[in-house]
């Protein structure tokens, strides 16, 4: 078996993905084809690489063997990345009136580990700007609690918004960063049934 097919079945094992996983990542339509790839029968094609280096959260470096001593150190000024891992885009959350949240998952995504975040969501709406902007993700930590102040995804219902939560008493506070698009959104008695936590958010990603 090659180093490429030992390791590609190494990491599809370290991150518990059945073949049937990987081969959707990868774009291939059965695990059988995963399963030839693995005992060295079949051979990935040069451009297929970088598609199973991603589908396993990982870069085509460590599938070919390379240690991370042979790869080229950072430019000066520059931080290597760091530990990266893989979760699912999960639809997306308002920041402005809530929106109902699509659970489906989109794709998955890569981001830091030290997170240890269990999903993310797309945001609309300038409500968390500019802090969180309309068409930022934000990586979330399932958790039923947060800490006072803490930025929370809270479901309504069967809606979802993404706001500073706040507890006074026998009172939930939802509270926005720009209250003039988003005034305080305020539940007391009966209305607090209707509200769950379903996690912290932990990390922001944002294109350039």
């Amino acid at each position: 078996m090659s180093t490429l097919a030992a390791r590609i079945r190494q990491r599809r094992e370290q991150l518990n993905l059945s073949q049937e996983e990987l081969a959707r990542r990868a774009g291939y339509r059965s695990k059988s084809s995963i399963n030839k790839i693995e005992k060295g029968i079949n051979d990935i094609p040069q451009s297929k690489l970088e598609v199973f280096a991603r589908a396993l959260d990982t870069t085509p470096a460590y599938l070919m063997g390379l240690s991370s001593a042979d790869l080229p150190a950072p430019p000066p000024g520059f931080e290597p990345l760091p530990e990266m891992a893989r979760v699912p885009l999960v639809g997306s959350i308002a920041c402005g009136g809530p929106i109902t949240a699509e659970q489906n998952i989109e794709c998955y995504i890569g981001v830091p580990s030290a997170w240890h975040a269990d999903f993310a969501l797309t945001c609309h709406g300038d409500s968390m700007a500019p802090a969180i902007r309309d068409g930022d993700i934000v990586c979330i930590r399932m958790q039923p609690q947060v800490e006072q102040g803490e930025i929370a995804a809270v479901r309504i219902g069967e809606e979802a918004t993404l706001k500073h939560f706040h507890r006074q008493g026998s009172t939930v506070m939802l509270l926005a960063d720009n209250t003039a698009v988003c005034p305080p959104m305020i539940y007391s008695g009966a209305q607090l049934a209707e509200i769950q936590i379903e996690g912290k958010a932990v990390g922001l990603c944002r294109g350039l």
